[in-house]
């Protein structure tokens, strides 16, 4: 792990859980500026210049460090925070509401997502402490651990300050990586739904006919006939490029959530016969799926860092995750109040079989496909060039292209070993996003703030969460895994399409 820092140029944000290209892609998006360079460790502006005039910060106030003109409005800001925190995890929340209750399920996705604003709130205030202390412009996430562990009275920690930057860095890569398993499973399902469907699709759409599915071949072998396509999509190493079909991906994902959204409204039947609170044991898969959906923490601080204002940044963090959690709510109570217990991991999956909806489901597909290159690029700019350093220059691009293919086939690799998309994203929320999201941020704000002097109830409040995290962390891995190992017939029975 000593190798996990960032790159010293085209480098990408290690406190970035959540990149953002500015035309981004609507799925959490973890590239930080126009330009892709890394200001959280160098003392550049975002003209790549020294900075004039920021010796330091009197004040908090003065936390007002890019005010030149090209850095971005309110608006654009608020627009790149909805990028950053939609994506796949959206379509999967009807079936995390299915796992929680059609009372316990919105109700408690209104409180993740408080929890969650809270701490991106604490992360941007630790940041903006340690800016001020340490006379720096720009603090990422891993960094602000890193300063965080320097600041505590124990002296282990401090000597060992340096890993909280590098277990920060690891979870991201965790985090990316997942979200590329995700991707393969997600474009397996819907293909292979699409090609079983396609002898019978017709031009209609009434929820109440059956189409008869062609036998085809398994979902990993569709993840196998992808992989070819993926890799090559992997060697587009130019972000400005990548731009473009992220803009692309953005379009197509909107159109279809537009198009989900008018046919979920429509014939909502009688909710009465669904449980108002679903059995405990399958609880955990409600908490790894929703703090999939809500794990966008990393986004904020760069954000913020390139607005013209900062200042305005608060408010909107507030306004734009308000907007996230009444979609998040929205999308899940509806769509599992229009499927009910036939609900898939995907609500994609349970679209009816007609031109319109299978042209849906092809188009999220592409979105998603383009998305994943966005998402691929920062575990591989953390793991690739400290690796490519150690060769000649002459085998520098071979070296680069094979590390490349070898990631992608991790990835589809892990995704054919588990193609249950409802698993991949619950492992992935529990492992990774649990712990970027609600278990590090109490604890930075701890270790930030403890021998400054700390009112009891807010370390205990900090305490609290920490701990909710670190039992969605261990419960939901473990029940994903027995899920994964001994599967329940209820939820076999509700994505069966997905083990076909």
């Amino acid at each position: 792990m000593a190798d996990l820092k960032e790159p010293e140029s085209g480098a990408v944000e290690l406190g970035t859980s959540n990149a953002t290209v500015p035309t981004g892609t609507m799925s959490t998006r973890r590239l930080r500026s126009e330009d892709y360079n890394d200001y959280s460790s160098t003392d550049v502006t975002p003209e790549g210049s020294p900075p004039d005039g920021m010796n330091g910060f009197a004040h908090p106030e003065s936390y007002q460090r890019f005010g030149e003109t090209n850095g971005t409005t309110w608006y654009q800001t608020l627009i790149h925070l909805l990028k950053g925190n939609i994506g796949t995890g959206l379509l999967g929340l009807p079936l995390a509401v299915k796992n929680a209750g059609i009372l316990l399920g919105p109700l408690s996705l209104l409180v993740m997502g408080i929890v969650a604003v809270h701490c991106m709130g604490i992360l941007v205030k630790c940041a903006h402490h340690f800016c001020n202390r340490f006379q720096k412009q720009f603090v990422d996430y891993g960094g602000a651990v890193m300063y965080g562990l320097e600041a505590t009275p124990s002296a282990c920690l401090r000597t060992h300050a340096i890993w909280g930057r590098r277990i920060v860095g690891l979870f991201l890569i965790i985090t990316q990586l997942g979200f590329c398993c995700v991707y393969f499973v997600f474009l397996a399902d819907n293909l292979k739904q699409v090609v079983s469907a396609a002898n019978g699709t017709t031009n209609d759409c009434s929820s109440n006919r059956t189409v008869v599915m062609t036998p085809t071949m398994d979902s990993r072998l569709y993840m196998l006939s992808i992989l070819p396509f993926v890799v090559l999509l992997s060697f587009i190493q130019n972000l400005k490029v990548l731009s473009i079909f992220s803009m692309l991906a953005n379009v197509a994902m909107l159109v279809s959530l537009v198009v989900i959204y008018q046919y979920i409204v429509r014939d909502i039947p009688d909710p009465r016969n669904l449980p108002l609170a679903a059995a405990w044991k399958t609880y955990p898969l409600f908490f790894g799926t929703a703090i999939f959906a809500f794990e966008g923490i990393g986004v904020v601080l760069p954000l913020e860092n390139k607005m013209k204002k900062p200042r305005q940044f608060p408010v909107i963090l507030y306004v734009g995750m308000s907007i996230v959690t009444i979609l998040y709510i929205s999308l899940g109570v509806l769509g599992y109040l229009r499927f009910g217990a036939d609900i898939q991991a995907s609500i994609t999956l349970n679209l009816p079989n007609c031109w319109l909806y299978q042209a849906v489901k092809l188009l999220f597909s592409i979105g998603i496909f383009f998305t994943y290159a966005v998402q691929f690029y920062v575990p591989a700019e953390i793991i690739i060039p400290p690796l490519v350093a150690r060769v000649s220059e002459r085998w520098g691009w071979l070296i680069n292209l094979l590390l490349r293919v070898a990631l992608v086939c991790v990835t589809c690799v892990l995704a054919i070993l588990i193609p249950r998309l409802d698993l991949v994203i619950s492992l992935v929320g529990s492992i990774s996003s649990s712990a970027l999201a609600l278990i590090f941020p109490p604890l930075l704000e701890i270790a930030t703030y403890y021998s400054e002097g700390m009112h009891p109830l807010v370390i205990v409040k900090d305490i609290a969460i920490s701990l909710f995290g670190f039992v969605g962390f261990v419960v939901g891995t473990y029940e994903a895994l027995l899920e994964l190992v001994s599967p329940a017939a209820t939820v076999v029975n509700a994505t069966t399409v997905l083990v076909q």
